[in-house]
């Protein structure tokens, strides 16, 4: 027998919802038919107590500071895994077999290149136009050249169209930044990896090849593992919304885009770099501009996570990226060396101990990126980067689950009805 919860209403109704229960053993109320059989509706701002979908892509405790991949622990991925061999696990449910893996390799390999009507298009955006604006329109863009994804027929249709998304998301991303300052746009190489690629299109010029450091490559790898899916925050549960009105693959990840370029989600890491600049600029002491942030009950960027009420598992596995690269690197930055202060003085200082504000995974992906060169404004598109795949494993379960469009509803607070007034009769 199933467990149910009963909830009384003021006019005497008693509804009696199923009691869900999670496979890591999160309780739920199913509260599918209450306005239907009552009339009433939960009221629950920004979603916070709701769950809006049950999926079997990701888990988090923040808690206890556990986050898993299909069941994988994110430890085990990071010291093990590829961003793509992830990539798959994250979209697909399972790790790829060699034959996979290949296959999928070899499609992101065919797709890396754009149509050269789209690197025309890159003419037309101002040379200070924001990569993320650029990044959201050019992926609608890159649909309006391959108009067989919006019919995806069977499996095959759907990865070519997963692994078109992946690759040219890369392309068009170190595209906006050699437009924006003024350089020619590389072409990808099929000999390299996929971060290796990247890093490649993003610093290489004519006649002068970059080439990555093994050790750079891997902490690139690392910050887009961590950051390839997260249950349903913002973006995500932005792409699973689009995407339950039947819109494709494409116009539902641009929307992602839009999402996570907003400040409160993907530009924590960019607030974290400014807020290095304002202690450099000021010549404040570390120690003195924490103590302020302390008295003031401000906000040290960086630090502490909405999630996790412990240390941030990602953090924690960047933080030994963070110290190879930036001890093989030999970088001298000023910007890098107040962080180094910064993460020093908030792990000794009990006021953020006891409140668990620990290093999060924007803080060091901040400085690593900082160190590989990579400028602020690309920050959030890294992200994007990253998230892609955790975004096209949600657009795919959506319409997996052949979910009907998703309607929140409303508590409406306005006007009762009233009659209109002619202009002339109003005060």
């Amino acid at each position: 027998m199933t467990d149910t919860a009963k909830i009384s209403f003021p006019d005497g109704q008693v509804f009696e919802a199923p009691v869900r229960i999670g496979s890591e053993k999160e309780k739920s109320i199913d509260i599918t038919k209450l306005r239907g059989e009552t009339g009433y509706i939960t009221l629950d701002p920004g979603y916070r107590n709701t769950g809006s979908v049950a999926s079997d892509i990701t888990f988090i405790d923040g808690e206890k500071g556990i986050l898993r991949y299909r069941g994988i622990p994110i430890e085990q991925l990071a010291e093990k895994s590829t961003f793509i061999e992830t990539a798959q696990l994250l979209i697909y449910g399972e790790l790829p077999s060699k034959d996979q893996m290949a296959r999928f390799r070899e499609l992101l390999t065919m797709e890396q290149n754009i149509h050269e009507g789209l690197r025309n298009a890159f003419d037309g955006f101002p040379a200070n136009g924001h990569p993320m604006a650029i990044l959201s329109a050019m992926i609608n863009a890159v649909s309006c050249y391959h108009p067989d994804i919006m019919e995806m027929e069977d499996e095959f249709s759907f990865e070519k169209a997963a692994a078109r998304l992946m690759a040219k998301v890369r392309t068009v991303a170190a595209a906006a930044y050699k437009t924006s300052i003024g350089q020619r746009i590389m072409y990808p190489r099929p000999d390299l990896s996929y971060c290796a690629n990247f890093l490649h299109m993003m610093f290489s010029i004519p006649h002068m090849e970059y080439c990555p450091d093994p050790d750079v490559v891997q902490a690139l790898n690392q910050i887009l593992l961590l950051h390839a899916d997260h249950e349903q925050n913002c973006s995500t549960s932005t792409v699973r919304m689009v995407g339950s009105s039947g819109a494709n693959l494409f116009a539902s990840c641009s929307a992602g885009v839009c999402a996570l370029w907003g400040p409160l989600h993907g530009g924590a890491n960019v607030a974290v770099l400014k807020q290095l600049r304002e202690i450099q600029q000021s010549g404040v002491n570390v120690n003195d501009y924490i103590e302020n942030v302390k008295q003031n009950k401000g906000k040290l960027f960086g630090f502490g996570h909405g999630v996790y009420k412990n240390f941030d598992p990602r953090a924690l596995i960047l933080k030994k990226s963070a110290d190879k690269v930036l001890s093989k690197l030999g970088v001298n930055d000023p910007l890098l060396d107040i962080a180094r202060r910064l993460e020093e003085a908030a792990l000794n200082d009990d006021y953020f101990v006891s409140r668990k504000l620990y290093p999060n995974v924007d803080f060091y992906s901040g400085i690593i990126m900082r160190a590989m060169g990579i400028p602020v404004n690309m920050f959030t598109v890294m992200f994007a980067i990253g998230r892609m795949p955790g975004w096209i494993a949600n657009w795919k379960e959506v319409q997996d689950q052949k979910s009907s469009i998703y309607r929140p509803r409303q508590l409406f607070t306005g006007s009762e009805p009233r009659d209109y007034v002619s202009l002339d009769d109003r005060s």
